[in-house]
């Protein structure tokens, strides 16, 4: 379900590549030193959320949950997530880049269809 090898890896370096660009993005708000603060902080921000929020037994995470949340839930973080990242380089004029990771992003998420389907049929455990 999703948690083939290589579109893990697939959906890590986009991770990554999110980040990036949130540090990067962090770093063109502000020409003061300001910029320094936010091109660490908006990563860091951007990772916890991914890492905070997930549902439980995601076989293609660690299975660990620090607050659970349904799945689409999750779904709808990671696509934000991702979605942020691509409205940023196509506001920044990085267009270019801009279909490169988004097309990446789409085509991970057909690679993980089952995972796409078994995430919008989980529910937290409160919401049972």
């Amino acid at each position: 379900m999703g948690s083939n090898p290589i579109n893990l890896g697939f959906r890590f370096l986009l991770e990554l590549a999110a980040l990036v660009i949130f540090g990067y993005w962090g770093w063109s708000l502000s020409d003061a030193a300001l910029r320094y603060i936010l091109a660490i902080i908006l990563p860091v921000l951007a990772a916890i959320l991914w890492g905070t929020f997930a549902v439980i037994d995601d076989p293609s995470r660690s299975g660990k949950a620090p607050v659970p949340v349904s799945g689409w839930l999750r779904l709808v973080i990671e696509l934000a997530f991702f979605g942020l990242a691509v409205f940023v380089l196509f506001t920044s004029r990085n267009e270019t880049f801009a279909w490169i990771i988004g097309g990446a992003v789409v085509f991970h998420y057909l690679l993980s269809y089952d995972r796409v389907i078994w995430l919008l049929q989980q529910k937290t455990e409160n919401s049972e």
